[in-house]
Parts: structure tokens; C-alpha cells; sequence
């Protein structure tokens, strides 16, 4: 029944404005915002919406995952422009962020509202 519906996922923010400048100042994504909405448009013809929720609790989880060819040099970027990746005790990082104990390497952060995003290298 669904299998031929163009379906999108979407996550909560606590600050629309705040998510639009992350999302599309910071990140460099295309944004648009139609009725208190956020839509990410990003590679490959996907969208992402983003949606104010006042009582937002951020995910616990990675939201959404960015591939890159050099994680040093996008981890060095997001650096730049002000983003700081996350550590957690149980996945030691090395000085830059970059988890590198198995599977694909991977520096984690977050967005305004908190909720997790990926940098990992393909």
C-alpha cells in the first residue's frame, strides 16, 4: 500500500529559528519554512522536516548521519564554525571527537535542541 509513497522522516526542535540558522548557517543545507515548519533539503533529493514541539525532549539517538571522504577535515570544519562533538564514556574519542573502535569512523554532535547528529567518513 505504501511502498510507492515518497515517505520523510522528521524530529522535534524546541526553537524553529534556532534550528533554521543551525541547520542552514552552521551545516551550509539547503532550509525553507513553510508554516512554522523546517524542511532540510539535503543530497540525493531527500527532506528531513523539523518541527517546534514547546515541550521537546531531545532523541537519544543519531537523527541523521552525514557521510563525508575525510572526517578529519569536516570534523576541523564543523570545529570552526562552532559546533563541539560530543563524547561518551563508553566510546572513547581521540583529541578531535572521532570514535575510531570499529565500524566506519565517527564524530558525533548536536543540534541546538540537543538531539544527535553524525559526521561519519564513507
Amino acid at each position: 500500500m505504501l511502498g510507492k509513497s515518497k515517505a520523510f522522516s522528521g524530529f522535534s526542535v524546541n526553537d524553529a529559528a534556532a534550528a533554521k540558522e543551525f541547520y542552514g548557517g552552521t551545516l551550509g543545507l539547503e532550509v525553507s519554512e513553510a508554516n512554522g515548519l523546517l524542511t532540510l533539503h539535503l543530497a540525493g533529493g531527500n527532506n528531513v522536516l523539523a518541527y517546534p514541539k514547546p515541550d521537546h525532549t531531545p532523541a537519544t539517538f543519531t537523527i541523521l548521519n552525514f557521510p563525508v571522504e575525510d572526517i578529519e577535515a569536516a570534523v576541523d570544519e564543523l570545529t570552526a564554525r562552532g559546533v563541539r562533538m560530543q563524547r561518551y564514556p563508553n566510546l572513547e574519542a581521540d583529541e578531535r571527537g572521532i570514535f575510531r573502535g570499529g565500524g566506519p569512523l565517527i564524530a558525533w554532535f548536536t543540534d541546538p535542541a540537543g538531539n544527535v547528529l553524525s559526521v561519519l567518513q564513507q
